[in-house]
């Protein structure tokens, strides 16, 4: 299953790690690629670039200006990560089920009310208040089923050897 994700209304100034660490996420947990609204940021996408470079893999980040055409042009399903929706635990076999491209919607500031209709799922990891990164962890690890904890990063330079005590990784002369 082909999955993006789409970050609303990144702010560089307020939001640089924050976004980084979504896209990092997304990209250990499964996703194919990552679209970002709200201001545009050569470093965030930058630092996305090099970890890619640094610990393989295909995934990329694009920029779009207007969030509401990526979804109003996506080629898909649309599923909207928030405090407010239908448990994701229930609603996950479905949105498995469907087998087509998902585009999974997390915000940023406040989403407007407007993304609650354009989305074919508006669903909830806890009905409390977390970020945004811990809930794309949380849906990405019940959609694969778990799956996504052993994915391989083709290209990697960079290789982390399993360890029970200590910091290993590999390094590829390449």
């Amino acid at each position: 299953m082909r999955i993006t994700v789409l970050r609303l209304g990144h702010r560089p100034a307020r939001d640089k790690r924050l976004s980084t660490h979504l896209l990092l996420a997304a990209r250990a947990f499964g996703a194919s690629d990552a679209v970002y609204s709200g201001t545009k940021d050569p470093g965030l996408e930058e630092s996305v670039a090099k970890i890619v470079r640094d610990w393989g893999g295909d995934f990329s980040v694009a920029y779009e200006g207007n969030w509401r055409r990526a979804v109003r042009d996506w080629k898909g399903k649309v599923v909207h990560l928030t405090m407010y929706g239908l448990p994701a635990q229930g609603a996950v076999s479905e949105v498995r089920a469907a087998d087509e491209p998902l585009l999974v919607v997390v915000g940023g500031p406040k989403v407007p009310r407007e993304m609650y209709g354009m989305a074919d799922w508006n669903l909830s990891v806890t009905t409390q208040p977390h970020s945004e990164v811990s809930a794309l962890a949380v849906f990405l690890h019940l959609l694969l089923g778990g799956s996504e904890l052993g994915l391989g990063f083709p290209g990697a330079r960079l290789r982390i050897v399993p360890s029970a005590s200590g910091k290993d990784v590999a390094v590829s002369k390449d």
